[in-house]
């Protein structure tokens, strides 16, 4: 029977097209390294190359970062660059080994929302929006800039704070924006916007922090004024 090459597999087979749609962690590592390497032999596909090199090592990633480009070269299909792709990837896995998981920095208070935002917008000359993204636990997952206006106000789409939310699994949203004329009283838009993102928010059971009004020096919590 003729060999099939990847590209001619069922694309739910496909190394690259089966991390797309399931995640990196549902491939074997013959089929993580395939990806690196690209392509095989003309006698075997990449992941049957790798699992042929992966059985030589007993399926030991350890062992597997221990050859040398020269052990690696012996296999049909591996010249010098796939094997320092091999061997650069065991080299990356065994660092992240030694790296501390990087800690998220805990935002639960509009002092701490105050204190995070300020040297971002402090200076700005015109208004800016941003929101910050949290876990169930308060740990900032990323924080994103959605809108830029003018002096006195920036328009926000609060479609926009809830696909961030949803794309980032984050169950707790914080809203800031700066009033550049260093007055944090908020106005009547700030007002019908922090109704808006609340009423969004509740729909979609995400809990609404805070919807922060930053100036130099001051600020306006809405949830501080209990108006959340």
């Amino acid at each position: 029977m003729e060999k099939l090459n990847i590209n001619q597999w069922a694309e739910e087979d496909r190394p690259r097209e089966k991390l797309m749609r399931l995640g990196a962690e549902t491939l074997s590592n013959a089929e993580l390294l395939a990806i690196l390497i690209g392509s095989g032999s003309t006698h075997e596909s990449a992941v049957d190359l790798m699992k042929r090199i992966l059985n030589d090592c007993q399926n030991n990633l350890n062992s597997l970062g221990k050859m040398s480009i020269r052990d690696l070269c012996q296999y049909m299909g591996i010249g010098e660059a796939k094997a320092i792709t091999i061997l650069a990837a065991c080299e990356l896995g065994k660092r992240r080994q030694l790296e501390k998981a990087q800690e998220r920095k805990r935002i639960d208070s509009a002092q701490a929302l105050y204190e995070f935002m300020h040297p971002l917008m402090q200076d700005l000359s015109t208004e800016e929006a941003w929101i910050l993204l949290l876990n169930q636990n308060f740990k900032l997952i990323r924080h994103a800039c959605i809108s830029r206006g003018g002096i006195s106000e920036t328009a926000v789409d609060v479609r926009i704070i809830l696909k961030e939310a949803l794309l980032c699994n984050a169950t707790v949203v914080a809203l800031c924006h700066n009033h550049p004329s260093n007055n944090p009283k908020p106005s009547h838009d700030d007002n019908k916007l922090t109704e808006r993102v609340k009423k969004a928010c509740d729909i979609m059971r995400i809990y609404l922090l805070d919807h922060v009004i930053i100036t130099d020096g001051a600020y306006y919590s809405y949830h501080e004024q209990g108006l959340l």
